[in-house]
């Protein structure tokens, strides 16, 4: 493995050029049909993640978290996992969790601040996406060492953002893998922002990717937006995990060309030059399109028919998440505290149901 010095750039590995043209080794795994998928899907995320912004403007969502901008780093990172792998994401991964089998009403519920959006289909190996910033790194480094100590031929692998390498889960997470070895891969959507902050006033070194030196892992560096090459380097990853080689430290460099959250406005810290270059010139499903049509892979009458189609699917999934039954406000606050409720609270419990009782609802703000 190459090492770096503190100072030196890690260059971020590229096959698609922006304007579609190949410049870097062709993954053999990647076929016109797996390529046209991975579109698609990216096509399907831009679109729920643009309606569940508009839901939030009227009043039919909470705090939305959007990843526009990002859905290469996603669908492509999670197209080299399998479903018997673990996943760790953090809330802004919808992209990557739909692609993984997340039904899109759950991710529009998570918002929604209904409870049951964290019961992840059991046929997944995936965790609801963690608010914590960074704790979730923890629990891959866990679920990874369980996966070595029972002799299991699974990968664990967080997923986040830059601005969990400024908190001390991240650091504590790779040093206790890479001591133990176990197979896990971490990926950093870096996309340049921690709310506010940008990256350089995060760290001192250049990259995400070469903090992976200092715990004697493998540190990849690739361009976010580009599909092809980010499912490259996660499949290197994963092999390498799984082949016994220990961790490895992916940084993928992305734009985040919307808010932190629905409460933030990015116009008061982001340059509009810059924005527009990410947003326009660099767009991940700008440059994937413009490579299926250079490989007669794709044109508009696909692209129009696959629209339709999406927005049909996430117009029932809109309708499946506003007609799902409220919680029983009771059981959510009192329900799962101890196996066997204590005598405060059933008193508790016993006064809430009261208070209700005389308010003729059942106390969830959506029910009222």
């Amino acid at each position: 493995m190459r090492t770096y010095s503190w100072e030196e750039e890690i260059p971020a590995h590229q096959v698609l050029a922006p304007d579609g043209s190949v410049v870097g080794e062709w993954p053999e795994s990647l076929d016109d049909e797996r390529l046209r998928s991975f579109y698609r899907w990216m096509v399907f995320a831009r679109r729920f993640d643009q309606r569940a912004l508009t839901l939030h403007r009227q009043g039919r969502l909470g705090t939305y978290a959007p990843f526009s901008g990002q859905e290469a780093a996603q669908i492509g990172s999670f197209a080299a996992l399998e479903k018997t792998d673990w996943v760790f994401p953090s809330y802004r991964e919808v992209a990557g969790m739909m692609y993984h089998g997340l039904p899109p009403e759950m991710a529009l519920l998570f918002s929604k601040g209904h409870p049951d959006a964290g019961k992840v289909p059991a046929e997944l190996n995936m965790l609801p996406g963690k608010i914590v910033i960074a704790a979730q790194i923890l629990h891959a480094v866990g679920a990874a060492w369980a996966c070595k100590q029972r002799g299991e031929d699974r990968v664990a692998s967080a997923f986040f953002g830059d601005g969990a390498t400024s908190q001390g889960d991240f650091h504590e997470a790779l040093n206790f893998a890479a001591v133990f070895r176990v197979p896990a891969v971490f990926f950093c959507q870096n996309n340049q922002f921690a709310i506010s902050v940008p990256v350089t006033r995060q760290m001192a070194t250049p990259t995400v990717a070469q903090k992976a030196v200092a715990y004697g892992i493998e540190g990849i560096r690739v361009d976010g937006n580009d599909v092809v090459a980010v499912y490259a380097a996660m499949c290197r990853a994963v092999a390498r995990a799984r082949a016994g080689g220990g961790p490895t430290l992916v940084e993928a460099v992305t734009y985040r060309q919307g808010p932190h959250t629905t409460a933030d406005d990015p116009r008061r810290y982001r340059d509009p030059q810059v924005h527009q270059t990410w947003v326009e010139a660099l767009d991940p499903i700008r440059r994937l399109r413009l490579c299926l049509e250079r490989r007669g892979a794709w044109d508009e009458a696909a692209e129009s028919a696959w629209i339709r189609e999406a927005d049909e699917r996430i117009a029932a999934a809109v309708e499946r998440a506003e007609s799902y039954p409220a919680p029983d406000a009771a059981e959510v606050l009192f329900g799962h505290v101890y196996a066997e409720p204590t005598p405060a609270l059933a008193a508790q419990r016993a006064g809430f149901l009261a208070e209700q009782a005389e308010g003729g609802a059942n106390g969830w703000p959506g029910a009222r």
